[in-house]
């Protein structure tokens, strides 16, 4: 029986699980949505509104209890500069759960788990745009001149 047990152990240790919410938490805060399983979203929900409303209070003693759960600099900077002053009059329910079906191999339920009001820009920090290692310029400027130096170069 499960009497007076809080939380879902997802099948892990509790350093495994620990680590895995410290993970998504940080992708989270980083890119303002991410996809995963529908009880790890529902499990790290209220562990980001409990983030965020340590990050409204932006005093020195809530950003080091920030990096200790986070051991990101760049998370609690942007946890306690960006994300605090857009949920300033926001009293709770900073982050929204939404079905997103099945997964193809296992079937398990997904579910995407966003901020509200959330930067759509966020989601696309780290694509970079592929670019020629010759010449240091974005590829797809390039195909037309390196298809007429090859040619150059047969001859």
């Amino acid at each position: 029986m499960r009497h007076k047990l809080g939380y879902r152990t997802l099948n892990r240790t509790s350093e495994h699980r620990k680590a895995l919410f410290k993970n998504m938490l940080n992708s989270l805060i980083k890119y303002e949505q991410i996809t995963t399983t529908l009880p790890k979203a529902k499990e790290l929900k209220p562990i980001l509104d409990k983030a965020i409303t340590l990050g409204k209070r932006n005093n020195l003693q809530s950003k080091k209890n920030l990096f200790a759960q986070l051991q990101s600099k760049e998370s609690v900077n942007k946890l306690s500069n960006v994300l605090s002053q857009r949920y300033l009059k926001r009293k709770g329910g900073y982050c929204r759960v939404i079905r997103a079906g099945f997964r193809y191999g296992d079937y398990a339920p997904l579910a995407v788990i966003e901020l509200v009001d959330r930067d759509i820009q966020a989601k696309k920090i780290d694509i970079k745009k592929k670019t020629d290692p010759l010449t240091k310029t974005p590829a797809s400027t390039n195909i037309k001149e390196k298809k007429s130096s090859t040619k150059k170069q047969i001859k």
